[in-house]
C-alpha cells in the first residue's frame, strides 16, 4: 500500500520506548528481542516482522454484501483481514483510515476481547484486523460504502507502532501542521484520499484514452538554451564535447519543456501527432500555482489549419471569433477537458469553449487570465471625453471601475472596506449627492490633468457612465496598448471579489467558465522572469518558436516589434491559466530572423537552436501545439488553491524540499570529478 509504505519510509517509527527515529538494521532488531526481558521491553512493542496473513480487503471496499451467514463466523474461509491505520478511539469503537476509505471497528470490551491491545496501541499505528462484517442498527447507518457496518473484530496484530513522540504531525488532523517538512506526507494522502473526486491516475488513464495517438518519451536532459525560465543546470562527469574539450566543465540542463524535441519529432515527418505527460523543471520561485518541477499534459500536430473559415472571413472582428490558426490543436484540447469533466465532476461542458482576444480581456478586465464568474469589468473613460479634452500625458488612458450601489450590492460593502489596502496607483470615489457632479474635476487622479473641463462635459461623463449617489468608483491610468499580465484596476477588481467572500456577501459560482485568450504580443519587454535573459532586449511573451498572425507578418520585417500579435493561445478557466500553447513558426528564414534581429541572440546564444532551424530547412510542416498544466487542473478538480496540495513532495516558495533537506551541498571531491571549484576557492 502506498500510504503504508510512505510513512514507514518518512517517519521510521519505532516504539514508544525508543524514543527517537531510529532506521533498524536487522542485527539491531535481533538484539532488541533478545534483551526485551532485562529492558523490560515486550516483542510486541516492536514492529512484527514475522509471518501474517494476507490482507483480503481494504477498509473502502467493505459493505453489507461482505455480512456473513452466522452458522459461517467461525468458518475461516469466510474470515476477512483488514490492515489499516488506527485513527481514533471511542468507547467501543476504532476507526481505521487507509487510502481506499475508512472502516469502524467493533470492539466488546465488556468481555474484555482485544479490548487492552486496541487501547494500547498509539494512533497513526500500522494493524492488522481479523473479524467478522456486522450490520449496524438501522438508527446508526450512515451514507457511504462503509457506511451501514462495522467490523467485529477476532484478533488484533500490531504491524508497526507509531511514535507519537517523534510524529511531527497527525495526518488525522490537517488543522496542526508543525513544519513545512510534513507538506509531502499530507499532499500525499490529500491526492489518493478517496474523498477526492480524481485522482492523478484516474486524470491520465482518460487522458491517455482521449488522445490514443503516438505516446513519445523525449529526453529530460537536454542543452541549455536562452527559451524563457531560468535552467536547472546539471553537471556532467565525463561527457565532452569536441570543439571545447575536457578542460571546461559541461553541464546537461533539464528540459523547461519538451518543445525543440516535440517539434523536431513533427518536422520529421514520422509522427503527425505526438502526446506526452511530461516532467518540465523551471528554476523559479515557487507560488500556489508554480513549482520548481512539475507535469504538463503536451501536444504537438502538422498541418494546424484555421479551420472551417476562409482567410477573408478572419479580417472581421468579432467577440468570440478564433482568427488565427491551430484550430485543431483547440479542438483536441477542449474534446479532452469536455471528457475529464464529465468522468471526474459529472459536469457537461459546452461544444466549444468561448473566445476572447487579449486586447479585450485586458481591456474589460484588466487580465490575461480574467475571471469571468462574476462582472465589475473595466470601463474607458478616456473614450468618452468630449473631443476638446485631450489628455497631456501620451499613450495613456484613463478607465474605471463602477461599483454601483443597486446591481454590485454584493461588492458595495467590500469596495468601501478595501480602501485601506487599496493600490497607490488608484483612486477611489464614493459618489454623494454633494460630489456627483463634480467629482470629476476635484479628483487628485485625473483634476490636474484636465482642469478646464466645463460643467456640461462633466455631465455628459456622468450620463455615460450611469451614476448615482452611492455608487463607488475606482480610477486608474494604464497605457493604451497594454502590456503585462494585469493592470491596476484588474488586481483591485479581484481583490474587492475576494474581500466580498471573506465577508460572506458573495458566493461564486460553481459552473467552471473556460475561456480561450487569443492574438497576445508577440514580443514584450514587461516580463520580469526574463530579464536575466532578455538584458534590456526584446523578449518573446510565449517561445520564440511561436508563428505571428499572418496580418503582422509586414510589420515583423519592419522592425516594429510592438505591433506584432502572435497565434499564441491560453486555455484559462475561473481566472486560472490552465494551458498554453501556439502554432510555430515553420518558415526557417523568419526563425532565423526573429533570433536575430528581434530578439536580438548572439552566434552563441543561437547555437542551441541550429537543429530545429535544419529541421525547418528541410521541408517542416506548419504545425502546433499547447502544454495543459496537469498539476493545475489536479488542484482544480480537488478543490484546493494550491497544487502543493496535489504534489506528493511539494517544494517550498524558495524551492527547498524540507523532508529531503534539498538542494545539498556536496564535498569539493565530487565537484572536483565535475571540474567545478568551490566559490570560495575562486
Amino acid at each position: 500500500m502506498f500510504t503504508l509504505a510512505l510513512r514507514a519510509r518518512a517517519w521510521r517509527a519505532t516504539s514508544r520506548t525508543y524514543g527517537s527515529a531510529h532506521s533498524f538494521r536487522p542485527d539491531t532488531l535481533a538484539r532488541l528481542y533478545s534483551q526485551s526481558v532485562a529492558q523490560n521491553i515486550t516483542t510486541e512493542s516492536v514492529a512484527h516482522c514475522a509471518p501474517y496473513p494476507k490482507r483480503t480487503h481494504t477498509c473502502g471496499s467493505l459493505s453489507a454484501g461482505d455480512q456473513a451467514i452466522p452458522i459461517y463466523w467461525t468458518c475461516p474461509a469466510h474470515r476477512l483481514t483488514v490492515s489499516s491505520k488506527v485513527k481514533t478511539i471511542n468507547k467501543s469503537f476504532f476507526h481505521l483510515k487507509d487510502s481506499y476509505g475508512t472502516t469502524q471497528l467493533l470492539v466488546d470490551h465488556v468481555e474484555g476481547r482485544c479490548w487492552a491491545e486496541l487501547s494500547q496501541i498509539p494512533v497513526e499505528s500500522t494493524v492488522l484486523i481479523e473479524g467478522f462484517v456486522v450490520l449496524r442498527p438501522v438508527e446508526a447507518r450512515k451514507p457511504g460504502n462503509t457506511g451501514s457496518i462495522d467490523v467485529d473484530i477476532q484478533k488484533v496484530t500490531l504491524l508497526n507502532p507509531a511514535n507519537e513522540q517523534n510524529m511531527p504531525f497527525l495526518p488525522s488532523n490537517i488543522h496542526n501542521l508543525a513544519s513545512l517538512s510534513c507538506l509531502g506526507f499530507l499532499a500525499s494522502r490529500f491526492i489518493y484520499d478517496p474523498a477526492q473526486r480524481g485522482t492523478p491516475s484516474t486524470v491520465t488513464h482518460i487522458i491517455r484514452n482521449v488522445l490514443h495517438e503516438q505516446e513519445v518519451e523525449t529526453p529530460v536532459l537536454l542543452r541549455s538554451s536562452p527559451e524563457g525560465a531560468r535552467e536547472f543546470l546539471v553537471p556532467a562527469r565525463s561527457v565532452t564535447a569536441p570543439d571545447i574539450g575536457p578542460a571546461a566543465p559541461m553541464f546537461y540542463a533539464l528540459s523547461q519543456s519538451p518543445q525543440q524535441p516535440k517539434q523536431l519529432l513533427i518536422c520529421s515527418g514520422g509522427v503527425d501527432r505526438y502526446f506526452q505527460i511530461a516532467k518540465c523543471f523551471r528554476d523559479e520561485d515557487g507560488r500556489k500555482d508554480r513549482q520548481p518541477e512539475f507535469t504538463q499534459v503536451d501536444l504537438e500536430m502538422a498541418f494546424v489549419s484555421w479551420g472551417e473559415n476562409q482567410v477573408s472571413d478572419l479580417t472581421e472582428k468579432s467577440s468570440n471569433d478564433w482568427r488565427i490558426g491551430g484550430h485543431e490543436v483547440r479542438q483536441v484540447t477542449e474534446d479532452l477537458v469536455r471528457t475529464i469533466w464529465k468522468d471526474i465532476e459529472g459536469i457537461k461542458l459546452p461544444e466549444s469553449f468561448k473566445v476572447m482576444s487579449y486586447h479585450e480581456a485586458m481591456t474589460r478586465f484588466g487580465s490575461d487570465k480574467p475571471d469571468t464568474r462574476f462582472g465589475l469589468e473595466i470601463i474607458n473613460i478616456s473614450d468618452i471625453l468630449p473631443a476638446n479634452q485631450t489628455s497631456p500625458l501620451t499613450g495613456l488612458i484613463l478607465e474605471c471601475i463602477v461599483v454601483r450601489k443597486s446591481a454590485n450590492s454584493r461588492f458595495i460593502k467590500a469596495s468601501r472596506t478595501f480602501v485601506a489596502e487599496a493600490n497607490t496607483n488608484t483612486e477611489h470615489i464614493t459618489l454623494t449627492e454633494t460630489n456627483r457632479e463634480t467629482w470629476f474635476s476635484k479628483s487628485r487622479t485625473v483634476s490636474h490633468v484636465y482642469p478646464n473641463i466645463a460643467l456640461t462635459d462633466l455631465l455628459a461623463i456622468n450620463k455615460a457612465l450611469k451614476l448615482k449617489a452611492g455608487d463607488d468608483m475606482w480610477l486608474a491610468y494604464r497605457p493604451r496598448r497594454p502590456t503585462g499580465g494585469s493592470t491596476s484596476l484588474g488586481k483591485v477588481r479581484l481583490q474587492i471579489c475576494d474581500q466580498a467572500q471573506v465577508r460572506g456577501d458573495f458566493v461564486m459560482p460553481k459552473d467552471p467558465h473556460f475561456l480561450w485568450i487569443t492574438e497576445f504580443p508577440l514580443f514584450t519587454r514587461d516580463d520580469a522572469d526574463k530579464d536575466h535573459l532578455a538584458h534590456g532586449r526584446w523578449s518573446s511573451s510565449h517561445h520564440p518558436f511561436t508563428a505571428p498572425i499572418w496580418e503582422d507578418i509586414d510589420a515583423l520585417y519592419r522592425g516594429e516589434a510592438e505591433n506584432v500579435r502572435g497565434q499564441h493561445y491560453d486555455l484559462v478557466l475561473n481566472g486560472v491559466e490552465i494551458g498554453g500553447g501556439s502554432v510555430r513558426v515553420h518558415d526557417a528564414k523568419m526563425q532565423d530572423y526573429i533570433f536575430t534581429t528581434i530578439l536580438g541572440l548572439t552566434d552563441e546564444e543561437k547555437v542551441p537552436f541550429q537543429q530545429l532551424i535544419h529541421a525547418l530547412e528541410c521541408g517542416a510542416p506548419p504545425h502546433g501545439g499547447i502544454a495543459l498544466g496537469l498539476d493545475r487542473i489536479m488542484a482544480i478538480l480537488c478543490k484546493t488553491q494550491s497544487i502543493r496540495d496535489v504534489i506528493a513532495f511539494p517544494k517550498s516558495a524558495s524551492g527547498a524540499d524540507l523532508l529531503f533537506k534539498s538542494p545539498a551541498a556536496v564535498n569539493s571531491g565530487t565537484l572536483a570529478e565535475y571540474g567545478i571549484m568551490p566559490r570560495s576557492t575562486m
